[in-house]
């Protein structure tokens, strides 16, 4: 079945000059999540397509997404933007801080997957795409897997392990209350089987004065699977990490992923846009698209 909805989507396009834009919708674990596929006009089973995960909070049409997707497209290269759930039905734009939040990291994985699995009804050649804490999602997405279906990962200013660390450790500047009991409680209730219970918090990621479930919460602050490197170490697939120089928000992916690097005889590579900030906004999009490209090349 999966071959055929892929077949449909390339005969759509197969009859155009020019490159194509379509939504899509698929459903995971009950709820419906959006997409965007972009496609080149010479469109074909061995074009490559990279399936895209956006940051925190965030959404498929943000403009990092889209500079990227578009950028891609010129190249020759599909993309599928997709946003994530974050446990709403058909959720669209940024998250809604008023909203409760009851979502966890391993929902996040498993809709990457979900699109994955999309993707490749419609390529031979799928390469999974995260940006900052969507990076560090694609990066426990490809340490899952043993066997990956796709070709390699591309992890665009992804949260690092210091940076995780930097978050827990100005949350009481951030919301005037320590982060530790509440983590406590947090974790307490899921380990009794009442990860479903909500909890009123002085604030959740960017959100103030929240309502969360306790899952929710020990799963945003709780250490594991916070070290994008260390994730990425496990991975037996090549992987392109992007670092801006003049990024703010997650300021050290360069000196997070030297080491790496270094030793991962090639299969890690680390490269550096130059005076880009964390969002690679106009001209800077196009310098991610020609890493990427690059990169498809040498792993196809």
């Amino acid at each position: 079945m999966q071959w055929l909805i892929g077949l449909a989507v390339l005969l759509a396009f197969a009859g155009s000059a020019y490159a194509a834009e379509q939504e899509l919708e698929l459903s995971v674990d009950g709820r419906t999540t959006l997409a965007t596929l972009r496609t080149p006009a010479a469109m074909s089973p061995d074009t490559p397509l990279v399936v895209m995960t956006h940051g925190t909070l965030a959404h498929k049409d943000m403009e990092v997404i889209q500079g990227v997707a578009k950028a891609l497209e010129q190249r020759g290269i599909a993309s599928l933007a997709h946003t994530l759930s974050l446990g709403l039905d058909r959720r669209k734009g940024m998250y809604d801080c008023t909203a409760r939040h009851d979502y966890v990291v391993e929902d996040a994985v498993a809709e990457i997957g979900a699109w994955v699995a999309r993707a490749r009804g419609m390529s031979r050649l799928v390469f999974a795409f995260g940006h900052s804490r969507g990076g560090n999602q694609v990066a426990r997405y490809l340490a899952a897997n043993e066997i990956s279906p796709v070709a390699g990962g591309v992890l665009l200013a992804p949260v690092t392990a210091k940076a995780e660390a930097d978050l827990r450790a100005s949350y009481a500047k951030t919301y005037g209350k320590p982060l530790e009991p509440v983590l406590e409680l947090a974790t307490k209730a899921v380990a009794a089987g009442r990860g479903g219970e909500w909890m009123d918090v002085p604030g959740f990621v960017y959100c103030r004065n929240a309502v969360v479930s306790a899952r929710a919460f020990a799963s945003f602050y709780g250490p594991a699977g916070q070290d994008t490197a260390a994730l990425v170490a496990r991975v037996k697939l090549p992987v392109l990490v992007l670092a801006a120089t003049k990024d703010t928000v997650v300021p050290d992916v360069a000196a997070a992923f030297t080491s790496l690097a270094g030793s991962s005889g090639g299969r890690v590579h680390l490269d550096k846009i130059e005076d880009a900030d964390h969002f690679f906004r106009d001209l800077f999009a196009e310098d991610v698209a020609d890493r990427i490209a690059e990169f498809i090349k040498q792993a196809r």
